[in-house]
């Protein structure tokens, strides 16, 4: 199986769209954080010019932290679209390739094939949001230094030094799962069809849907809305509350991983049943 998952990953960092991925994050963070290092000053002062006549604001506030929040805040939502340009494009690029019989010859099940591809594909996932853990967080803290976070979720929060680190641990952790989701969703349309472009736009017209759903203000909606896995999606922001909402976290992982193991186990049924004609 290690063997499988190994061959499965070279597949995957051979072609050229695994890279657009960690291309367009380390392009992005860049960009981000030289217009923060000309203009950081200015959005600390906006940002806490409803306080500044009340409270007198000390230490380092504009630094690394805050800069990975904003990175995470305005990169998360948008990196589903680079999760299923592979996403889509593991079994679909069999069936393209015509490599089908040549792939199931071999002496392995059909339940692995589709379980290192499956595998090999999490990891991937993983490493871009290592990547982006790296560039955002990382980087920044190099450039910017580190010192209190300032939140401002609904209400202004400042968390102290010492008491951030984790909360990103576990942002990313939850980004992780939440991407993963995405993944699986793209991997199952990636079984029913022979051109990696639909998977892709199947996926994503899938999350825009839920999306636009889940803010039209309808009852009806309101109550589908806790079933969208896109509803649960974003609650790494979570861990930049204060209190932290354990048991909200917490029940929208579960809810993300029933997703990630409903799609895998049906992905994998089709395939075992799939008739591979080419």
């Amino acid at each position: 199986m290690i063997l499988l998952i190994k061959i499965e990953l070279l597949k995957i960092f051979r072609k050229w769209r695994t890279y657009i991925g960690f291309f367009a994050i380390g392009v992005l963070v860049i960009i981000i954080q030289t217009a923060l290092y000309f203009t950081g000053e200015g959005y600390i002062k906006s940002l806490t010019r409803g306080f500044q006549e009340s409270f007198i604001m000390v230490g380092n506030l504009f630094n690394g932290y805050l800069v990975a929040n904003l990175v995470l805040n305005g990169l998360v939502i948008h990196i589903p679209f680079l999760i299923v340009l592979v996403g889509g494009d593991l079994l679909a690029s069999e069936a393209t390739a015509g490599t089908y019989r040549m792939l199931l010859t071999r002496p392995v099940s059909r339940l692995k094939v589709v379980s290192a591809k499956f595998i090999a594909g999490i990891i991937y996932v993983f490493l871009l949001i290592v990547w982006l853990a790296i560039l955002s967080l990382g980087v920044s803290c190099l450039l910017f230094g580190t010192g209190e976070l300032i939140s401002f979720s609904g209400k202004l929060i400042i968390f102290s030094r010492d008491d951030v680190l984790w909360r990103f641990a576990g942002a990313y952790g939850f980004s992780i799962l939440s991407m993963t989701t995405v993944f699986a969703l793209s991997y199952f349309f990636s079984s029913l069809v022979e051109n990696a472009i639909g998977p892709i736009v199947a996926t994503m017209a899938v999350i825009i849907i839920f999306l636009i759903l889940s803010a039209i203000p309808i009852d009806f909606l309101k109550d589908l809305s806790p079933y969208f896995f896109t509803t649960h999606m974003v609650h790494w922001a979570s861990f930049f509350n204060d209190p932290v909402d354990y048991k909200e976290i917490i029940e929208s992982a579960i809810v993300l991983f029933g997703h990630i193991l409903a799609l895998y186990c049906i992905t994998a049924y089709l395939f075992i049943k799939k008739d591979i004609l080419s």
